[in-house]
């Protein structure tokens, strides 16, 4: 029985010419960017809004605000189960790289800040829904999240990984809406002002089998916190410069796909709950299609459970019992 599985670690330059490719997670955010009539022109756009706040974050001794500029490559990652050279696409995240024009260096960034997974599309659109069909209470099913939480572990335990990164992945993500956050005394130079949650959430459980914990913190000028997903210590394993990528990366997704909160005229205050429904927030130039990306959630659930759980359940059920 086989161990471990074998990972390919794939990247793709994300900049103004790119064109998703047919094995892409369509629902992943930046490939939704780069369709339609105005891909250019979005993509364009994004990556002047990352540079910008980069600069805006990173301001000593750059009096033009003009000293550095974000490169972003789309890592997608493929798993071979049976190591005859049959893959599936697991995971898919960024990796930033920050160019310094004063002294024309390329300093490696974070890899993680966006986070998509088919294997996560098949627990929440198909395991879930499934699970609270004709229930009155809603609940969540034994196990859940236990193999994708393995298989991300796997990867970043795996020689592939390593070969390629320096450091463990950071993932970004946006606050939760059920959920009241609090402003705590502590401040960080670069991630701002921490909050703190009233509670934990599914997101936050399903993060955490992925051997992952989570802060809450709110940069300078931003409207609201972001969730940082990491493990190990965020405020000491990187420099200042590695989290303004990821911050001014991610910050800017959220202000394109999440405008009713990264985009609000109001900013969070000592007590905030984020709203979907607030009308008081301003719209990027940036074309993005939302309803659509909540459909595809569920037709790429399927895709997951047809090409990869039914298939291979033996062997996924036998390689989850004996992960250590």
């Amino acid at each position: 029985m086989n161990n471990s599985f074998t990972f390919t670690i794939k990247s793709i330059c994300f900049d103004e010419s790119y064109r998703p490719s047919d094995n892409t997670r369509i629902t992943t955010n930046f490939a939704n960017l780069a369709r339609g009539e105005r891909r250019q022109e979005n993509l364009r756009d994004a990556l002047r809004m990352i540079n910008n706040r980069f600069n805006a974050l990173a301001h000593w001794d750059n009096s033009k605000g003009d000293r550095y500029s974000v490169e972003l490559e789309i890592v997608s990652v493929d798993v071979d189960i049976e190591g005859k050279g049959q893959t599936f696409p697991t995971i898919e995240i960024l990796k930033t790289n920050i160019l310094d024009h004063h002294t024309e260096q390329r300093i490696e960034g974070i890899v993680g800040n966006n986070f998509s997974s088919y294997v996560r599309d098949y627990d929440f659109s198909v395991v879930l829904p499934n699970h609270n069909k004709g229930q009155k209470e809603f609940s969540i099913p034994d196990n859940f999240g236990d193999l994708h939480g393995k298989l991300f572990k796997s990867f970043v335990k795996s020689g592939s990984f390593k070969e390629k990164f320096t450091k463990p992945p950071v993932i970004c993500l946006s606050v939760s809406e059920n959920k009241t956050y609090q402003r705590t005394g502590n401040q960080h130079p670069v991630l701002g002002i921490e909050y703190q949650p009233n509670g934990t959430s599914l997101t936050e459980q399903y993060f955490q089998k992925m051997g992952l914990q989570v802060r809450y913190f709110m940069p300078a000028n931003s409207a609201a916190p972001l969730a940082f997903y990491f493990v190990g210590d965020l405020l000491n394993d990187y420099s200042n410069l590695e989290l303004i990528g990821t911050i001014s990366t991610m910050e800017t997704f959220q202000k394109i796909y999440r405008p009713e909160i990264y985009n609000a005229n109001a900013v969070a205050g000592k007590s905030y709950q984020p709203n979907l429904k607030n009308s008081d927030h301003s719209l990027t130039q940036i074309v993005y299609d939302r309803e659509e990306r909540s459909q595809l959630a569920s037709e790429q659930g399927k895709f997951a459970e047809q090409h990869f759980i039914k298939p291979y359940q033996r062997v996924l059920e036998q390689w989850s019992a004996n992960f250590a």
